[in-house]
């Protein structure tokens, strides 16, 4: 199942060839260079998703209600260009140059920007067109999960935006306009904000490390639940016992069934300082609300732990064995999860009553977290949030999706035997492939 949902309808859209739209950028090189039989390039309200301008100089074009999904943008020059209401949703924007580009109202959700200049953007409200209409609509510019790091926005009129769960790491929002913008769950880490607007605006969950707040959290905006040098947690590094010294006496409490020694508990630290735990053995270790955002996890070993409301966001966690744990209310946006276990754990014996033991990520916010080939079967999603999560190739058999939020979600190839399908929005924005159709008629 597809599940891909766009800003414009693109089937009233015109769809353009790559022969095509060079063929519209040559001509718009000579108008440029003010050379004969140049002309501007004019593209309005036309399909070109999926197609490249890397590298081209595009400088005052008007792509204005354009659908540019998954483009190839790279080291565009969009200077002084006019995208307004385009729909730039997973396209690579890497080192792109919107200085002073109209891109009211568009949508660049999922998309690279890092190292993009956004410098005096236009990034306000606009509208988009219905029903060929003009652009009345009301539309927030939309970043939610793109990766602007060391992006520039200085200057930039980003009133409203909503860049949630954006990676921002290091970007420089110095002298922006941001009132009202939505950063719940963004990564600002390192972030440049000295004068930069930012009354009204929604932090929620955002991460703020390394950011200079003063005067920032006494005006409107909401800072609940913001992470930042103050309250990230106690260090691991600064704990009463050495890391090493907990892990071996938690060992011997595992290898004893719990006689001796005593189980780890991580709760409530900040494990940045390790950076890595890459192919640690943690079995059935207890971390409630531990920090562990962009660390290497790579096959690290958690089965039948307790990691309920822990922060994982951009972590590697490839190929890592987490049977039967507890994700419930964790933070998993933008992690890479490929090919990890999270298959159910069967506890007791002819002897005593066996215990099912599935792997749970209920009420997580999953965003955006690749989880292709991982194996999932008997896992419980109610009430997740599942938007651009990406279970590609995953095992779901008998998985439970109730509740949970699906917008844009992948399950291309994905074993789906059983599962329970019953998502909180409309069923009607899943895209079934051909195979289903069938089914369904």
């Amino acid at each position: 199942m597809k599940t891909r949902i766009s800003l414009h309808d693109t089937e009233k859209q015109s769809v353009l060839t790559q022969d095509q739209l060079d063929a519209m950028v040559d001509l718009h090189g000579r108008f440029l260079c003010g050379r004969l039989g140049g002309r501007r390039a004019l593209l309005q309200n036309m399909n070109v998703s999926g197609l490249s301008l890397a590298g081209k100089d595009l400088r005052q074009v008007d792509f204005s209600g354009c659908s540019m999904m998954d483009m190839d943008l790279t080291r565009a020059n969009f200077q002084e260009a006019r995208l307004y209401a385009c729909d730039l949703s997973g396209s690579n924007l890497a080192s792109v140059n919107f200085l002073r580009a109209d891109l009211r109202g568009s949508r660049i959700e999922f998309a690279n920007l890092k190292g993009a200049n956004l410098n005096k953007a236009d990034l306000r409200v606009g509208g988009i067109a219905r029903e060929g209409e003009s652009f009345g609509i009301s539309q927030s510019v939309n970043f939610k999960g793109a990766n602007l790091s060391g992006a520039k926005l200085t200057g930039s009129l980003a009133g409203e935006a909503d860049f949630s769960d954006a990676i921002m790491a290091g970007v420089n929002i110095m002298g922006a306009d941001l009132r009202e913008a939505s950063f719940n769950g963004a990564d600002l880490s390192g972030a440049k904000v000295v004068g930069a607007n930012l009354m009204g605006a929604k932090m929620k969950a955002a991460i703020l490390t390394g950011v200079d707040l003063t005067g920032m959290t006494e005006g409107s905006a909401d800072f609940s639940e913001a992470i930042t040098d103050e309250n990230v947690g106690l260090s691991v590094n600064e704990t009463d016992k050495p890391l090493m010294t907990m892990i071996d006496t938690h060992r011997n409490w595992v290898n004893t069934s719990g006689a001796q020694g005593e189980q780890l508990d991580l709760s409530g630290l900040d494990m940045r300082p390790l950076e890595s735990l890459k192919q640690e053995k943690l079995t059935a270790i207890k971390a409630v609300g531990t920090r562990f955002f962009g660390m290497n996890l790579y096959k690290v070993e958690m089965q039948s732990a307790n990691l309920d409301e822990c922060d994982f966001r951009r972590c590697d966690m490839e190929e890592a064995d987490f049977r039967g744990t507890s994700f419930r209310g964790v933070r998993l946006n933008h992690a890479n999860l490929k090919g990890a276990d999270f298959m159910p754990l069967m506890f007791g014996n002819a002897l005593s009553e066996k215990r099912f033991s599935p792997s749970s990520f209920e009420n997580a916010s999953l965003s955006y977290a690749d989880f292709s080939n991982c194996k999932l079967k008997s896992a419980s999603f109610k009430g997740a949030d599942l938007t651009f999560t990406n279970f590609t190739g995953a095992d779901l058999r008998d998985a439970d999706f109730t509740g949970a939020k699906i917008e844009n979600t992948k399950f291309d190839n994905a074993q789906m035997d059983d599962v329970i399908m019953k998502p909180s929005g409309p069923i009607f924005k899943m895209k079934l492939d051909a195979d289903d159709d069938a089914e369904a008629s």
